[in-house]
């Protein structure tokens, strides 16, 4: 085995075990290290050859393939990572990507919803159909809950702690985290479950997931995309949203509403590189009163 596959093997083990990240981001990781690694094994070079003119040989290169400034930080991002985690297991003295800067983006903000629009779009769910209240509480949750898709379509019902005011979340890298519950969401997956959900014949061992498909079984993520797209369709919505567009609006609403930041951050589920060791763990009931103060829905 070459020093690049074992050291990228070492990597991975070390992005999984010490850093807990999904395999997603895990997979986006080595791809990024692989580059280099077809790169400089071309021009023969072992990892300790690696300098910072030859890191820079390497970005030119990328650079005449035509790659977005995006694209060339997001792979920068990705080797300064396993370069730092070979200083760290001594297998360097130093860390060659040390002094490369990434090209600078012109940063998209994401689109957020207006109230009005969240609201256009929940009453336009047709509440005659069998997946209308379904489909009803996804938007709920996605909104006044500020879920990745990922977990709402993993959501189960042993989550659900409605009687405490909270769902547990089980977020990237299978980090759990409470998020405050509003009385919408909980009015709205009750009205699901008593009035479609139960009268379904569940697909086994579907059972206790949340939110299914007619057939009974978990929904897929595409589906969750599907269900957004089509409402958007049909009130004539002129801009590009996602389930995510759900979360950019729950965060942006509740800071504009006077949300403390902290307590944003800690129901997203963010984690920041930087400041993550200066969060203190904040009092659940705070976190529950920011957003029942706070969330548009909950001020009706």
């Amino acid at each position: 085995m070459s020093s690049w596959n074992r050291y990228i093997k070492d990597f991975v083990s070390y992005l999984k075990i010490e850093r807990g990240l999904a395999q997603n981001s895990i997979e986006a990781y080595i791809k990024d290290v692989e580059k280099l690694k077809d790169f400089s094994e071309a021009n023969s070079h072992s990892p300790q050859d690696i300098s910072y003119l030859i890191l820079k040989k390497f970005i030119h290169e990328l650079y005449g393939l035509g790659l977005s400034a995006r694209s060339q930080a997001r792979i920068i991002s990705g080797i300064k990572q396993f370069f730092l985690f070979l200083v760290l297991e001594n297998e360097m003295d130093s860390d060659p990507s040390e002094l490369l800067e990434l090209p600078r983006i012109g940063r998209k903000l994401p689109e957020v919803l207006s109230v009005l629009e969240i609201d256009a779009l929940i009453d336009a769910i047709d509440l005659s159909k069998n997946e209308g209240h379904r489909n009803k509480a996804i938007i709920e949750t996605l909104y006044s809950c500020g879920l990745r898709v990922s977990e709402l379509v993993n959501l189960k019902f042993e989550n659900l702690f409605f009687d405490e005011g909270f769902i547990r979340v089980i977020g990237k890298g299978n980090k759990q985290r409470l998020v405050p519950c509003s009385p919408s969401v909980e009015k709205e997956i009750k009205f699901y479950k008593e009035g479609t959900r139960n009268h379904m014949k569940v697909k086994p061992g579907h059972e206790s997931f949340v939110f299914l498909n007619r057939r009974g079984a978990q929904l897929t993520r595409v589906m969750i995309f599907t269900i957004i797209k089509d409402l958007a369709e049909k009130i004539g919505l002129n801009k590009n949203i996602s389930p995510h567009t759900f979360r950019h609006s729950f965060a942006t609403h509740l800071l504009e509403g006077g949300a403390n930041l902290r307590a944003i951050q800690d129901m997203l589920g963010h984690e920041s590189i930087t400041t993550t060791e200066i969060y203190t763990h904040l009092d659940q009931h705070f976190l529950r009163e920011a957003i029942i103060s706070f969330h548009p829905r909950n001020q009706k």
